[in-house]
């Protein structure tokens, strides 16, 4: 095996089993994994000076095919189920085997990073991979050693990555080709059949999804977070679509990061080193910084260009997917905190882009109602997102990142309550989605409006204000808002068609009760009194 690039001089592959590697590339910077993209065909530069790749058959997760060990560390802990499928452990060592093998006599990239700004909760990483954009995406999306940590580093956990090496369903255990697979108690993750880098970055959530709350208490979050010119750190939860990099992503506040965090008695930290923004439709007016945050080092993923060009982005094509993507380095935006952490949150925002156009832009809620919300972790998918969806549909995800969490949701949920409560947080819910109607009706509710009413809740503008309850899922609406017209703040006064309003509401309030029953046996009264109430008539 021939070595390169920088690394610790007792640095090894063999301690995973990687003895037969021709040559191993080692903590390359970005321009050389660049040039190495194009030299190999994997990438092409463009004239914003990002490189494009596409990660081929899957332009997304693939959440069936992401599986834990069951061992004896895992098997009373995890939260098994649709969400985490047992691999058995023989498979995975007879498939890490083949891996192995496959990688014989090919070249690979290796990066040394960590999770966690807080040292008190830094877990170094090994990055292996098969493509120079794939260890790329590492890079910009980790946090990053100095060369002087470089050569004593040693890492805790290992990601092997081979996005051409596909598994064999019947003989591998696998549910098909492609497979992401945890294994706590080698402390290692193996991803293959897949080049979509968003596998990368998400297993390393799901690793301290389970570490950190289960042996630190600290409390792990799929959020965003930002702090103000005083100190005052907001929190953003939302799933995918519902705005979390784009609000979190203000001129007037630091990044602290756009996707997850930990909540430590100290105050909240970023996992991570870099931003993951998806990039359909992006405009510079709209979303300036991350905008101008792609340039060389970012890497853009299954994106279009603009006719008649090779090399100029067309944001507004989704030919080859609707999740278009870019990675960055934090440090593509000047308003950031360095290091990414901050205090003790005052302000939870929860984001959800209802396409049924019910629930209101803003709303105040109590301590239940907050808790309810991010158990439920709802938005809405609406047609052309999903083969199949037509009409929008209700979405939940426990905590809002159910795929990601190892452990019961009542756990975190737990923890965010505790932690809300000593800290005095202020809740609200941010309805990003339509106005006027549904989807297809009404209106997207305009970024200006959606960023007032954020900007109105976090200096403290909605606390003397006149606030009406909503009828059907119990909100507290402020009556106004500055620079938000009044008729959008109650979402019934939007609709022509009152009565349409009432059986729309109704129809979604019956989807959340529906969904919180798999929780109701361990929620407390307060958050069971907290479920929306069909009080309004639809006849």
């Amino acid at each position: 095996m021939n070595n390169y690039g920088k690394r610790s001089e007792s640095a090894s592959l063999e301690e995973i089993g990687l003895s037969n590697i021709r040559n191993a590339f080692w903590n390359l910077s970005p321009a050389e994994l660049v040039e190495d993209c194009i030299i190999t065909g994997e990438g092409v530069l463009t004239d914003t000076g990002a490189i494009a790749i596409e990660t081929g058959e899957f332009t997304g997760r693939s959440p069936q095919d992401r599986f834990i060990v069951c061992d004896s560390n895992t098997e009373n802990s995890v939260w098994w189920g649709d969400i985490n499928k047992k691999f058995d452990q023989d498979k995975f060592d007879s498939l890490y085997e083949k891996m192995k093998a496959y990688l014989t006599n090919r070249d690979v990239y290796v990066r040394d990073a960590y999770a966690c700004a807080d040292e008190k909760h830094r877990l170094n990483i090994r990055v292996v991979t098969e493509l120079p954009w794939s260890n790329m995406f590492a890079y910009n999306m980790f946090l990053r050693p100095s060369d002087e940590e470089i050569k004593n580093f040693k890492p805790e956990w290992h990601v092997v990555n081979a996005p051409n090496f596909m598994a064999e369903a019947e003989v591998d255990g696998t549910r098909q080709h492609n497979y992401a697979i945890i294994n706590f108690t080698k402390k290692m993750i193996i991803i293959g059949g897949t080049g979509y880098t968003g596998e990368i970055k998400k297993g390393i959530f799901s690793v301290l999804n389970y570490i950190l709350p289960h042996e630190k208490d600290v409390l792990s979050m799929h959020c965003s977070a930002n702090v103000g010119k005083d100190g005052d750190v907001a929190i953003f939860f939302g799933l995918s679509g519902t705005g979390k990099t784009t609000l979190s992503s203000d001129e007037n506040r630091r990044l602290i990061g756009d996707d997850e965090h930990g909540w430590s008695d100290d105050g909240v930290f970023n996992f991570e080193g870099g931003c993951y923004a998806k990039t359909i439709d992006l405009s510079e007016e709209k979303e300036p910084q991350i905008y101008h945050a792609i340039k060389f080092g970012a890497i853009l993923e299954n994106i279009g260009f603009k006719e008649g060009s090779t090399s100029t982005p067309d944001y507004h094509d989704s030919s080859i997917t609707q999740n278009t993507r870019v990675s960055y380095p934090i440090h593509h935006i000047d308003n950031i905190m360095v290091p990414s952490k901050g205090g003790l949150p005052k302000n939870i925002f929860f984001l959800t882009a209802d396409a049924f156009g019910v629930l209101p832009p803003i709303s105040r809620l109590t301590p239940g109602q907050a808790m309810y919300h991010f158990i439920s972790g709802y938005t809405a998918k609406v047609a052309g997102t999903e083969a199949g969806v037509t009409e929008p549909v209700t979405a939940f995800s426990a905590c809002f990142g159910a795929p990601f969490l190892p452990l019961h949701p009542t756990k975190y949920a737990e923890m965010l309550g505790e932690r809300m409560q000593k800290a005095g947080v202020k809740v609200w819910l941010i309805n990003t989605g339509w106005s006027g109607g549904e989807y297809g009706v009404g209106e997207r509710m305009s970024l200006k409006y959606t960023r007032a009413m954020i900007t109105a809740a976090l200096e403290g503008k909605l606390d003397n204000v006149g606030y009406t309850k909503h009828e059907i899922f119990g909100l507290d609406m402020p009556n106004e808002c500055e620079n938000v017209p009044a008729e959008l703040l109650n979402p019934k006064n939007t609709w022509a068609d009152k009565e349409g309003y009432d059986k729309k509401a109704n129809h979604l309030a019956g989807e959340f009760v529906k969904n919180f029953e798999q929780f109701a046996s361990e929620a407390s009264p307060e958050i069971l009194a907290a479920a929306p109430v069909t009080k309004v008539s639809a006849s």
